[in-house]
């Protein structure tokens, strides 16, 4: 297999309701997907990051420089580009960081590859479930009626689990006003996006007594030590998100007792094989995995949809039904049925954009590379 072009498709795609999160507000999903042709195959993928830098160091127009002046030169003077595994992660492995950059190409060339194979992503990967339960991810409204209003809404669609955005002054009272609504037996986890520090611990252990699955993420990115301490100081798991760039990085945080539960994102981690490994280092350990989301359009979905197929992931992700975000998605929509969405099981990762949508949410087009 042959690279012959690589095309940036930027997209702005409005969301159904503003998302809020202790980092900021989105209103559009503004980001490009990345389409590849190589001489047996086209293969698609999305870049999870967003316009600025503030979930993460890596940004839309730095990662199309990245791609283009570096990632895509050193794919491009591989002989051979069959075999993802074999030649397209040593070839970039020289350039530091920019997994999400990364995860963007593997992704799509490990697309173009599979569906000249006429295997699907799922079977690939070494799915075992046909469909995997939805959760959802709740985020930071501007009262508790109304945080209150929404969860009732996702519950009737018939979500199994709901995650709750917090930050400080938004989080125990939304919380316990959530359990006092709905009750114990809710699957119930929180997620901070690192807005509190190690000096909160005494207030974060004040959320133990809603038994809740796990708190994400709530201190610093990258501070092993710090959510060590904190573990040892609440009764709530503590889940690692941003903190966790590879399976090294898992294997690290487990042995320090930092998190008793994983939250798996492929693009943060650099592309879904990495995914799969950061899967069997958890598993290994008996620690439960879930794979979060990061707003994807359907191209996004549909391989977070085969990763979390995976035996170790146990707990509900954050793969929502295309109309948590989208009133209309780049591709056929994924539809929630009885909590669960299916597993794609077409060649590469089974899905496609439906060209007039995409015409109609296209920004611009570039092409990055041309043989």
């Amino acid at each position: 297999m042959k690279l012959e072009r690589v095309e940036l498709v930027h997209v702005a795609i409005p969301l159904v309701s503003p998302f809020r999160t202790s980092f900021g507000t989105m209103t559009t999903k503004d980001t490009f997907l990345l389409h590849v042709v190589t001489d047996t195959a086209e293969g698609w993928s999305e870049f999870a990051g967003d316009p600025e830098p503030l979930y993460c160091s890596e940004f839309v127009a730095g990662a199309e420089i990245v791609l283009r002046d570096f990632l895509l030169p050193r794919v491009a003077a591989l002989p051979v580009l069959g075999g993802a595994v074999a030649h397209l992660a040593p070839a970039t492995a020289g350039i530091k960081g920019h997994e999400l950059a990364k995860a963007a190409l593997e992704t799509a060339v490990l697309d173009a590859e599979l569906r000249s194979y006429g295997m699907s992503l799922a079977t690939y990967l070494g799915a075992v479930r046909e469909r995997v339960p939805a959760g959802v991810s709740v985020g930071i409204h501007r009262t508790i009626a109304e945080l209150l209003d929404a969860v009732e809404g996702y519950l009737a669609e018939g979500y199994v689990r709901i995650k709750l955005k917090i930050e400080p002054g938004w989080d125990l009272e939304p919380v316990r006003a959530v359990r006092a609504r709905f009750g114990a037996e809710l699957p119930l986890q929180v997620d901070a996006n690192t807005a509190y520090t190690l000096a909160d611990a005494e207030h974060l252990r004040r959320l133990d007594e809603f038994g809740l699955l796990l708190i994400e993420e709530p201190l610093g990115e990258n501070d092993l030590y710090a959510h060590a301490r904190l573990q040892q100081r609440i009764a709530t798991p503590v889940c690692l998100d941003e903190s966790l760039h590879s399976a090294r990085d898992t294997a690290s945080a487990i042995a320090m007792d930092a998190c008793r539960v994983v939250n798996v994102k492929p693009a943060r981690v650099g592309g879904y094989l990495e995914a799969r490994r950061v899967h069997d280092v958890a598993y290994a350990h008996g620690v439960p995995v879930w794979c979060g989301g990061m707003l994807e359009t359907g191209i996004g979905r549909a391989p977070n949809l085969a990763l979390a197929a995976l035996p170790g992931f146990t707990l509900p992700g954050d793969t929502s039904a295309s109309g948590r975000y989208f009133a209309e998605d780049v591709t056929e929509p994924f539809v929630l049925v009885d909590g669960h969405l299916p597993v794609p099981r077409a060649p590469g990762i089974g899905v496609e954009p439906l060209p007039e949508v995409l015409r109609r949410f296209t920004e611009g087009r570039r092409d990055l590379y041309v043989i």
